[in-house]
């Protein structure tokens, strides 16, 4: 069977501006065994394993000032209450990650990242939509991450999600320091 058509339960196909109707995506797509490319940009969210702890790290220093090392994410990947999904190209190469840790019911959303070249695919808000949908099914029940202040598109995008400012910690982040936004989805 090709990789394409290697669906698991909870995965679906992204395909780049490619959104149904009303703009939902429908639960048989959840279990699909097939889809087609659209432009190469085709991805498929799976939950992250150890195999990809490098690839996150690599992604994370391009992303972020102050990234997660590979056994920081081994670390994590190991924890029973962490759920990790990565978007993986039809090449094996990792376009983007996200998590939650799930602390008795309330979720702590980190490390939500995507490739330069793969931004503004809608890959970030589809690993976001799997990530709250696993998490509800895992028994967390209200979703709280931080965001620095500056990042209007990120903040958008948790919006978009029902997420609402409920703080601010002052100074959070470094390189360059900034305060981050608190965000709780209840």
């Amino acid at each position: 069977m090709p990789q394409s058509e290697q669906m698991l339960q909870g995965e679906w196909m992204l395909q780049s501006g490619q959104m149904p109707r009303g703009g939902q995506m429908p639960k048989n797509v959840q279990n699909c065994q097939t889809a087609e490319a659209v432009r190469g940009s085709e991805c498929r969210i799976r939950r992250m394993t150890p195999e990809d702890a490098a690839a996150a790290a690599a992604l994370e220093r391009e992303c972020f000032s102050e990234p997660w090392s590979e056994n920081a994410y081994l670390g994590t990947l190991a924890d029973e209450n962490a759920l990790y999904l990565a978007a993986e190209r039809e090449d094996g190469t990792l376009a983007g990650i996200c998590g939650v840790l799930n602390i008795l019911g309330e979720g702590d959303i980190s490390n939500v990242a995507v490739a330069q070249p793969f931004r503004r695919r809608k890959i970030a808000e589809r690993m976001l939509e799997e990530l709250l949908r696993q998490g509800r099914e895992n028994g967390i029940t209200a979703f709280t991450l931080e965001v620095r202040a500056s990042n209007e598109a990120a903040v958008r995008l948790y919006e978009k999600f029902g997420f609402v400012q409920e703080g601010r910690r002052r100074n959070f982040y470094k390189k360059p320091v900034e305060d981050a936004l608190i965000l709780w989805k209840r």
